[in-house]
């Protein structure tokens, strides 16, 4: 049964309908409809699979995903806002990064690893938000005691002449409410304090060497918790002794086997794998050797961790039953078929993007909230000026992207950040020491700065 917490964050996704779904990723992502409407009934499935009976529960498994398309349609995003959208713990890998042993790579298993790592800090960013205040009233007394110290003569608990000693411990009262405020006020940032801080025990030397064993990171962790602590007096300036306090005191007040319990949960119960490049490791069956070796051994190492199986972490055993795997490729050489076919069966849903038009490149920079041109006017206003895009300007802008695209290899959307860039390049460079407070990008501006790279055939030179 998973803990009230586990609960809650299933809960949340009671809220959110499939066609909820859909909405919030169209805020972000243009186009792709099928692919969205597939990965918001698997998110659904999620809160429909606790919902069920306790018998069935465990035989429902999840309806993952391959999403086919060129590159630049909006695969990894979709995959990425969902999580987000969930709050689910999250992992993008590149299949072409495993490969069996005996091959140089990663373990397959490590994917899992790395999801629980998401969860733990998924988990503990939350523990910390709900006893934030706390550490910090903490940490502000802390503080204070560095900076006013209780004098000697007002702790003991049986003065000589008690009138005195509570005169002067009303005073000392007043100047500490008086320090308080200006210590919340940040005028004492720039104050110098001393403070004690634990030093890291040394690691073990080799430990964190590219290609060591899977583990190793464990038992170099394992060591360095049964070294004796030192402790180390330093002097900093408020500002920073207060950020080092606020990690003392935030370890102190959360619990580390709670967090671990309730990421672990989490993870088996909400995690979501994306999986890129799939097709890398997709390759003609039944050949004798060469490359496809290591793609089909790759393929049946996956099929454990796609299917179902036990993957020990150094928080503990994670169950990947319910992990829900969104695979993605361009497959333009291999297709889905060439896959294993017991890895294909794990994938029961399989969504065909689209490659993006010339208008949907003009829809790409007006309608997301997170838009190309948006981003480029946050930047050039942090200048005091403002940037604006008329519609030609846009449609200009679309036109070019596209054009590339169709004489170049095709990267989707990505074509749409190197045309910016090229763009607004000399504006970006020349805005700090020029007084323009007003920039309009319109058709001419777009044609006269891209002219070079619109019309010169070797636009490798120019565009990656």
């Amino acid at each position: 049964m998973p803990s009230p917490r586990t609960q809650q964050a299933i809960a949340r996704l009671a809220d959110l309908t499939p066609k909820q779904i859909v909405a919030e990723l169209d805020r972000y992502i243009v186009g792709q409809a099928d692919a969205k409407k597939s990965v918001a009934i698997a998110l659904r499935n999620r809160w429909r699979r606790q919902r069920a009976p306790e018998s069935i529960r465990g035989e429902i498994s999840p309806n993952n995903i391959i999403l086919i398309g060129p590159t630049g349609v909006g695969k990894t995003e979709i995959a990425r806002r969902l999580a987000k959208l969930s709050g689910a713990p999250f992992v993008k890998v590149e299949a072409s990064k495993f490969t069996e042993v005996g091959y140089v790579g990663r373990d397959v298993e490590s994917m899992v690893r790395d999801l629980i790592e998401n969860a733990i800090d998924m988990v503990r960013s939350e523990r910390e938000l709900e006893v934030e205040d706390l550490a910090n009233e903490k940490v502000d007394d802390r503080i204070l005691d560095l900076l006013l110290p209780t004098p000697p003569a007002l702790q003991g608990d049986s003065p000589d002449d008690k009138v005195e000693h509570d005169a002067a411990l009303e005073r000392h009262k007043r100047t500490r409410e008086k320090l308080k405020a200006l210590l919340l006020d940040g005028q004492l940032d720039g104050r110098e304090v001393e403070i004690e801080v634990t030093q890291q025990g040394p690691g073990m030397p080799g430990a964190a060497i590219p290609g060591a064993p899977e583990g190793m990171e464990s038992v170099t962790e394992w060591f360095r918790d049964m070294m004796p602590k030192r402790k180390k007096r330093r002097t900093v300036k408020v500002s920073e002794a207060r950020r080092i306090l606020l990690d003392e005191e935030l370890d102190k007040l959360i619990d580390l086997d709670d967090v671990t319990g309730d990421a672990l949960e989490r993870t088996e119960a909400m995690g979501i794998v994306f999986l890129d490049e799939i097709d890398k490791i997709a390759g003609e069956r039944g050949q004798g050797g060469g490359p496809d070796v290591s793609r089909e051994g790759v393929q049946r190492d996956l099929l454990p961790i796609v299917e179902g199986s036990n993957v020990q972490t150094k928080y503990g055993m994670v169950k990947t039953d319910h992990i829900l795997f969104v695979a993605a490729g361009a497959f333009h050489v291999s297709k889905p078929s060439d896959l294993i076919p017991e890895l294909q069966g794990r994938f029961p849903i399989r969504v065909e993007l689209k490659a993006l038009t010339e208008a949907d490149f003009v829809r790409i920079m007006r309608e997301p909230e997170n838009a190309l041109t948006k981003q480029y006017a946050a930047l050039v206003e942090a200048e005091n000026a403002e940037l604006t895009f008329t519609d030609d300007g846009i449609a200009e802008l679309a036109r070019v992207a596209t054009r590339l695209n169709e004489r170049m290899e095709n990267i989707g959307a990505r074509r749409l950040h190197t045309v910016m860039t090229t763009l607004l390049e000399d504006l970006l460079y020349e805005l700090p020491d020029r007084s323009v407070t007003a920039v309009v990008v319109n058709a001419d501006m777009v044609r006269e700065r891209l002219r070079v790279i619109s019309e010169d055939e070797d636009l490798r030179k120019y565009i990656l």
